[in-house]
């Protein structure tokens, strides 16, 4: 970083500062269900996925880096003060929840940053909004979604002589947030920027619960005479390599905020002179979150790893394979997804296969709240952090 203007090397910093504590915070998301089932002890569990968050960027692609720092803002919106910006507010957003318990994705938080200190700099223009025609394919995917998965869980429910309602509305919330990642796959949806981060903060926690769910109903009925004990010795080593593969999705996925951020500041400081992504950044973004992870938020580990169900074996690995499943996904098509609800959709998922009683939903409910109001309170607050700044220097010239 040598003959960097010093604003600059203090946005890397920043940047870097911001992956540690999202490695911090987001600890949780790959040791909590391997620390539920007693199959690593937390020691050992930080030290493992911190290392697998460290290799993450390196066995995955870097699109998500890209998503990051080309197709949020409009290039010629991001500037040094505006990313700077984003970056202290993200970052004092993610610390504020790690030291509540609260698993905040930091993901949204950076994206929010980004979208409230650009519009107070440029206006609403530099906001980078979809076309009409992709928001009504996706709208038009949705309902068919919709139809098809209230149609087959209601005859389900039915034939179980359950809540057929309840089934109907399960079925078509399930279908519709189903079918777009499949579209997306298929390519026939081509969602990207601000407007797949956003549904992705319905759609990821969905997945999560449907995958793990399925998962464990699947599992569940091959191993029904299996006891316990074996339950256990079969799928503890599962369960931890899934966990470490989860780690690995994590910090490609989450990872990659800081490999984008830092990308965009150089760019805007004409350092690079195209969107092209150093291999220093990339390495020093992934010890930055390996080394956050291995300290671990052990508030937020509680509240994933005990709090929002009772988790066995074999549950833990569905839940870890199904979040490691989904975030390699997202992670291929470049969306900066929340691991967050990926990860808390699917223990959900294996909670519920006991019946709605076994979660705790106080504690999902008081999650979803922060999924909700993240992108909008980040925004928010860097709108008004870069406003403070406008005056500030204004003042002082």
């Amino acid at each position: 970083m040598t003959g960097m203007d010093p604003l600059i090397i203090f946005g890397v910093f920043l940047a870097l500062l911001m992956n540690f504590i999202n490695g911090l915070n987001d600890a949780a998301h790959a040791i909590a269900t391997v620390v539920a089932t007693k199959a690593l002890s937390p020691f050992k569990a930080v030290l493992f996925t911190g290392l697998c968050n460290m290799f993450g960027p390196f066995i995955f692609t870097t699109a998500v880096a890209t998503t990051i720092g080309t197709a949020i803002i409009t290039s010629s919106a991001l500037t040094p003060q505006s990313i700077i910006i984003a970056i202290l507010v993200s970052t004092g957003l993610v610390f504020l929840a790690t030291h509540l318990g609260i698993p905040l994705s930091s993901s949204h938080a950076m994206v929010g940053g980004l979208i409230g200190s650009s519009i107070a700099a440029f206006g609403f223009a530099a906001v980078i909004v979809p076309s009409w025609n992709i928001l009504a394919e996706t709208v038009v995917w949705g309902i068919i979604g919709a139809i098809i998965g209230a149609a087959v869980i209601g005859v389900i429910t039915r034939t179980l002589d359950g809540d057929v309602k309840l089934g109907v509305i399960v079925g078509a919330i399930c279908g519709a947030g189903v079918i777009i990642p499949l579209m997306m796959i298929a390519g026939v949806l081509k969602l990207t920027g601000l407007f797949a981060i956003v549904m992705f903060i319905f759609i990821s926690p969905i997945l999560g619960v449907v995958t793990s769910f399925l998962f464990d109903v699947a599992i569940s009925h091959v191993f029904r005479n299996s006891r316990q004990n074996r339950m256990k010795r079969i799928f503890s080593p599962l369960h931890v390599f899934a966990c470490l593969f989860q780690a690995a999705g994590h910090g490609a996925n989450d990872g990659q905020h800081a490999v984008g951020i830092i990308t965009a500041l150089l760019l805007s400081a004409g350092i690079i002179s195209t969107f092209a992504i150093p291999t220093w950044v990339i390495l020093a973004s992934a010890i930055a979150i390996g080394l956050g992870t291995c300290f671990g938020g052990w508030k937020v580990v509680d509240k994933m790893a005990k709090k929002i169900t009772k988790i066995r074996p074999y549950q833990g690995f569905c839940a870890a394979t199904a979040g490691s499943a989904t975030l390699a996904m997202v992670t291929t098509y470049g969306v900066p997804v929340s691991s967050t609800h990926v990860i808390s959709g699917a223990i959900i998922g294996v909670g519920v296969t006991r019946g709605k009683n076994a979660v705790q939903w106080d504690v999902v409910r008081e999650m979803m709240t922060a999924w909700v109001i993240t992108i909008p309170l980040a925004a928010f607050c860097s709108w008004g952090g870069y406003l403070v700044f406008e005056l500030v220097r204004r003042a002082l010239m």
